[in-house]
């Protein structure tokens, strides 16, 4: 069937976007998990709700683990019993199924059915990697078949547990990967501010003479956010360059690393 959005596990998808709710994915027990999955706070229901009347599907797919669970959730919203209850065993193999089974259990990791960009955005601090699954047109239709991006995720309550980054290494890592951007001489001051919905960065810097500042300031920016992304899974949401400094050329540019750099919060 082709559905308008997708509630799964407390999140409300559509056109490849998150629209509304948090995933049970992040809550830090099984029990606390099923509740949110079961939208059961009033605040979470009342939310994707309140984007349900806005958005106006026809058509709703609510994945759940049973059928008990899909018509709690929906009457947790105002919404009547589904109309049509499929089970896993109609798009997936007896293989399949094992397979799914073996990675959640020995891997901790799930599926969410969003583009890994969307996904990152409520899952700041946890690794997400993309998932590219084809499609195959339906027989009774000529349009070729298509990559749908989904995203893997490891929910907090996994037995295989969280981990921690602490400030100083997050200004460590923009340090270095400001430093080591042409035209950047020194770095002097990182300041960091992390939260749920990810990093900011604000960093103090000398350029070197003879470079453009503000192509510089534009590439610490990138560089910076392409670095920390890839190596924490943390979205990072602003990097604030400020140029305090205008350095001679020196030997080893790009490379005079500060060790005692001096970082705040």
């Amino acid at each position: 069937m082709d559905a308008d959005a997708i509630l799964d596990d407390g999140l409300l998808i559509a056109g490849g976007k998150i629209l509304a709710g948090r995933s049970a994915k992040r809550e830090s027990t099984r029990v606390a998990a099923v509740r949110r999955a079961l939208l059961d706070e009033p605040t979470h229901a009342a939310e994707v709700r309140e984007a349900l009347d806005r958005l106006g599907p026809s058509r709703l797919l609510v994945i759940g683990i049973s059928e008990e669970m899909v018509r709690r959730a929906l009457a947790n919203i105002g919404l009547p019993p589904p109309s049509r209850v499929m089970s896993i065993e109609e798009f997936a193999s007896p293989r399949q199924m094992r397979k799914a089974v073996r990675i959640r259990r020995t891997e901790g990791k799930h599926v969410i059915p969003a583009p890994t960009l969307e996904v990152r955005k409520s899952f700041a601090g946890y690794p997400v990697d993309p998932l590219r699954v084809f499609l195959k047109a339906k027989a009774r239709k000529r349009a070729p078949g298509r990559f749908v991006e989904k995203s893997v995720v490891r929910p907090t309550w996994s037995a295989l547990g969280r981990f921690y980054i602490e400030d100083v290494v997050l200004a460590a890592i923009a340090g270095r990967a400001a430093v080591e951007t042409a035209g950047v001489a020194r770095v002097y001051r990182v300041r960091v501010d992390a939260d749920e919905a990810g990093v900011s960065f604000e960093l103090s810097l000398g350029v070197v003479y003879g470079h453009v500042i503000r192509e510089t300031a534009a590439a610490v920016r990138r560089r910076v956010t392409e670095v920390v992304e890839h190596m924490t899974a943390l979205t990072c949401r602003k990097v604030d360059v400020i140029v305090t400094r205008i350095l001679p050329t020196v030997s080893g540019e790009g490379r005079l690393w500060n060790e005692g750099i001096n970082t705040t919060r």
